[in-house]
């Protein structure tokens, strides 16, 4: 099949970032620029770096890039999806709705719920930005398209009565308009919280980034800070070898103890070196 579902943005056109939203929210499925001779100052690089930031896996620096991102990461599979199951086959409410809630694909917290119809339906799958329908303003929406906020689509699943979409995305920033990670943060009846690893690491480091903005009288952390990497990269060291003495002892309390030490130490220089919990996932992923 030929590789064609692609635009070229031209240099001399005076393109803007909305230009290049409006391209692929119409069903394009990569933009492309021509980068030769461009320097970094220039205002078609600027849009560049500012496009792929915001659509890392739509926006590229040439064809030949594009093409073999879609032959590594796409290969078909939104089209073999249409074919394995069409909207026909989903059961819709009255208004010919079915509701979709959609998932964090790292974590594996629920985002939000909004509702699709057999456009936004289609246009999800053609773009790989989640694409919902508005019953308030019976329009089309593309989440983040205002915001900047978008939600890419790693996965859509149907459940066993075909009655509801769980969608696994990618979210860029918060996904609630009142800026909170997700739309679920009202408690209505309080259970015992969720001690998951992830959390537990993402809600240590995010008290430890705090620290290294806003420092805290007689904090250790910031006694880290203070004192520089070296120290840092010191106590990293110090504590990985109580680790390994810790293991030679057979009550396994002392090697926990020493691994949540180890860690706390390790998120420390993370943000002291400004690399974040998802940069880490990332780079384990790629080595499954």
């Amino acid at each position: 099949m030929a590789f064609d579902n692609y635009k070229i943005i031209d240099k001399n056109a005076g393109a803007s970032f909305d230009d290049v939203k409006h391209i692929l929210y119409s069903g394009v499925k990569y933009v492309v620029f021509d980068l030769e001779g461009q320097a970094d100052d220039s205002q078609y690089k600027k849009l560049y770096d500012y496009s792929k930031e915001r659509f890392p896996e739509k926006v590229f620096d040439s064809v030949d890039a594009a093409k073999a991102f879609d032959e590594k990461n796409a290969g078909g599979s939104l089209d073999a999806a249409a074919e394995a199951i069409s909207f026909a086959d989903f059961k819709l409410n009255s208004d010919g709705l079915i509701p979709c809630i959609a998932q964090d694909y790292k974590t594996g917290e629920v985002l939000m719920m909004a509702w699709m119809n057999e456009e936004s339906y289609n246009k999800t799958l053609e773009t790989g930005l989640m694409t919902y329908w508005s019953r308030s303003r019976s329009k089309l929406w593309t989440k983040g398209e205002e915001s900047g906020h978008f939600q890419h689509m790693i996965s859509l699943i149907i459940d066993c009565d075909k009655d509801t979409i769980l969608a696994k995305v990618r979210q860029e920033g918060p996904a609630c308009h009142t800026g909170n990670p997700t739309c679920f943060f009202t408690s209505i009846v309080e259970g015992e919280k969720s001690a998951s690893i992830r959390n537990v690491l993402e809600d240590v480091y995010k008290v430890i980034a705090d620290r290294k903005v806003n420092p805290k009288e007689g904090s250790y952390t910031n006694y880290l800070f203070d004192s520089g990497v070296d120290k840092i990269l010191k106590k990293v060291g110090e504590e990985a070898t109580e680790i390994v003495i810790a293991a030679k002892n057979p009550d396994n309390s002392e090697i926990k103890y020493e691994i949540a030490d180890f860690l706390y130490h390790a998120m420390v220089l993370m943000a002291e070196k400004g690399v974040t919990w998802d940069e880490i996932a990332d780079e384990l992923a790629r080595r499954e």
